[in-house]
């Protein structure tokens, strides 16, 4: 005996998956389908030191604050303060350019890019065969659209 998971996307594949498996030979009381929910709650802005999401807040903040400062301590060799408070100040307002840059993409632009795609939730189908069948249900679920599937024996 062999167990087959596989992980689909929460649509009319997965009914014909199921019926293609009956159609094979697989009873129904050997697939057993499990659908996941979405996430509930958003995710975290800001990283923690435990788990980051691999987006960084900060760079657009750096490469502008680079740019304002040079263009800051330029024009700071005319002026009363002189080049390094002004290239210091220039590199501190490019620096909140940046992160407030950043910071709006993520909250507005990126959040309303993931409304409108529409994350459906995916199902994990587990099904009980034969060794002899479970090449063919392998099968039967990559030309399903299947995202994954593994065997165990």
């Amino acid at each position: 005996m062999m167990q087959v998971y596989a992980a689909l996307e929460n649509n009319i594949y997965v009914e014909m998956a199921i019926a293609t498996l009956e159609k094979n030979g697989i009873s129904k009381t050997s697939i057993y389908a499990v659908p996941l929910d979405n996430r509930s709650e958003d995710r975290k802005l800001f990283d923690s030191l435990h788990s980051s999401d691999g987006t960084s807040l900060i760079d657009i903040g750096v490469a502008l604050a680079t740019a304002f400062s040079v263009f800051g301590t330029s024009i700071g060799f005319e002026l009363a303060w002189g080049p390094i408070y002004w290239g210091l100040i220039f590199a501190f307002i490019g620096f909140v350019i940046g992160f407030a840059i950043r910071l709006f993409t993520l909250k507005v632009v990126k959040k309303r890019k993931r409304l409108l795609k529409g994350k459906r939730p995916e199902v994990i189908l587990i099904i009980d065969c034969e060794k002899t069948m479970a090449e063919l249900v392998e099968n039967i679920l990559w030309e399903h659209l299947a995202l994954g599937v593994a065997k165990v024996k």
